[in-house]
């Protein structure tokens, strides 16, 4: 059976070490594609920000959407999962923030980067407050990582999940801290 396009979004919910992830997707040129991935933050849950944000979507799932909730419980579990941007509807976002989101996806499991050494990367380089800004609205978290990049003098910085998961999915990965919640690398990928 063929899928047409779904004008409604559709959302598929699961629960994780740091509470509900929703991912809400339509069919696009024949295939599901996720248009956002709603993580919960320290007071909201994603089921409650889906709600607000979405509240016409509709529950529902197919296999290639279960693959991919299947593969962010497994990320957030500690595993080193690296996803496909072909399941992101990346066209839904400016070109700028799309080259931020692209480089962020090309920072390999256990490393990290300055939002100041990304924006180098994509050839802005007075951009640093921007490349936050577009990572602090990322529609792909998990499946764009961008709990990993940090500002240059190796604090956090933001991320949607709140400070205690970017520092326990990095913690994960491997990043150390020292006593003073600063990344204890001096080696930046970016």
């Amino acid at each position: 059976m063929k899928q047409s396009e779904t004008v409604q979004p559709c959302y598929c919910l699961c629960e994780t070490p740091y509470g509900p992830v929703v991912i809400l997707w339509s069919i696009h040129e024949g295939r599901p594609h996720i248009l956002r991935i709603l993580i919960s933050m320290d007071r909201v849950t994603a089921r409650q920000r889906l709600e607000v944000l979405f509240p016409d979507s509709a529950p529902s799932s197919c296999g290639e959407i279960d693959c991919i909730m299947d593969g962010i419980t497994a990320f957030l579990n500690g595993e080193d999962i690296t996803f496909s941007l072909d399941v992101a509807r990346m066209d839904l976002c400016s070109p700028f923030q799309e080259k931020v989101l692209r480089a962020e996806h090309g920072i390999p499991h256990g490393r990290i980067a300055t939002y100041q050494g990304i924006a180098r990367h994509i050839g802005s380089a007075r951009s640093a407050r921007a490349v936050g800004s577009a990572l602090a609205a990322n529609p792909f978290p998990i499946i764009i990582p961008c709990h990993r990049a940090v500002r240059s003098d190796g604090t956090l910085g933001g991320y949607q999940g709140g400070l205690k998961m970017k520092r326990s999915l990095l913690e994960m990965e491997g990043i150390s801290f020292n006593d003073s919640g600063r990344i204890t690398t001096k080696e930046f990928f970016y």
